[in-house]
């Protein structure tokens, strides 16, 4: 059935005759007979008794005005959430980000992005980078925040939004942070008892490529933990050392839980990437998220 056809018999039968329809709907009064007549047609019914001074629905016409005139008023609910959604009073974004801007980062930002559209339903979840990457591809996500390397998907478009240190830690007391001891050599360092993240954690990734690329590795096996706050706390029990970011150890650096262990001639940075699928209509909503991210961090287009 040709909506277009149902919306031009309501008009005729609320305004009681085609020609004030065609008034008031400002469509030429032929026009209007044809249309009305085609849907006659298709449904083998006549709609209308026609009178010499307008019209008069038949029982079938009565039956389907009431049909055409809920069709109306889904249609204007319709463009009413339309609008919603266009001016953010409506909305879904999910968002996924791997653990150190998860934790450390993302939650300021989305409290402004609260602040503004309180309306938009958020959804905000941790994983580590090949998950995030993983959802995005198959559209679970709207953007996704990831550190270390860029993805190889060619489906997905890469913005670097910040720069992050990594920096190895340690217990107060190490040995090497006495006073007068010298810095540790890279090798003296993989030597020690490491502390380090899953596979499939951009910060694990960037380390093993680092010290790969530098001839080193390390020398014992690493104790494996999930999260960067199980590594702080381990290290913190003297459990090993590790390579952090700097942006997770700020409050354990201020409380004297753990210190920045001095290593010779090794500066480590990451980027870290906004993600997004590549040539695809974003929402509303995540337009405005991207555009919050970009004012609080402006963008270095890579790939």
């Amino acid at each position: 059935m040709n909506l277009n056809h149902l919306f031009l018999f309501r008009a005729v039968a609320e305004a009681g005759g085609f020609s004030r329809a065609a008034e008031q709907i400002h469509v030429s009064q032929p026009a209007i007979s044809m249309q009305v007549g085609e849907l006659e047609a298709q449904l083998g019914l006549a709609l209308f008794h026609r009178l010499g001074r307008g019209v008069k629905l038949t029982a079938a016409g009565k039956l389907l005005l009431g049909y055409a005139q809920r069709l109306g008023a889904l249609a204007v609910d319709a463009e009413q959430a339309m609008a919603e959604v266009k001016g953010l009073r409506r909305g879904h974004l999910a968002i996924g980000a791997s653990t150190t801007i998860g934790v450390y980062l993302l939650p300021d930002l989305l409290g402004e992005y609260r602040r503004r559209y309180p309306d938009i339903d958020l959804q905000f979840d941790i994983a580590n980078t090949e998950d995030i990457e993983r959802r995005l591809v198959d559209g679970t996500l709207d953007a996704g925040l990831t550190e270390g390397l860029p993805p190889d998907r060619r489906e997905l478009e890469t913005v670097v939004f910040l720069r992050d240190q990594l920096v190895p830690i340690a217990r107060p007391d190490h040995p090497r942070l006495k006073c007068g001891r010298k810095p540790l050599t890279l090798r003296q360092f993989c030597a020690e008892p490491m502390i380090v993240r899953e596979a499939g954690s951009g910060t694990r990734e960037v380390i093993d490529r680092a010290l790969a690329k530098r001839g080193q590795k390390f020398q014992r096996p690493p104790l494996i933990l999930g999260s960067t706050e199980a590594i702080k706390r381990a290290v913190a029990a003297g459990l090993g050392v590790a390579i952090v970011s700097h942006l997770t150890i700020q409050t354990e650096l201020a409380a004297g839980q753990l210190a920045i262990l001095p290593l010779a001639g090794f500066q480590l940075t990451r980027p870290l990437h906004r993600l997004c699928w590549r040539n695809r209509e974003r929402d509303p909503a995540a337009v405005a998220f991207l555009g919050l991210l970009d004012e609080r961090y402006p963008p270095h287009v890579q790939s």
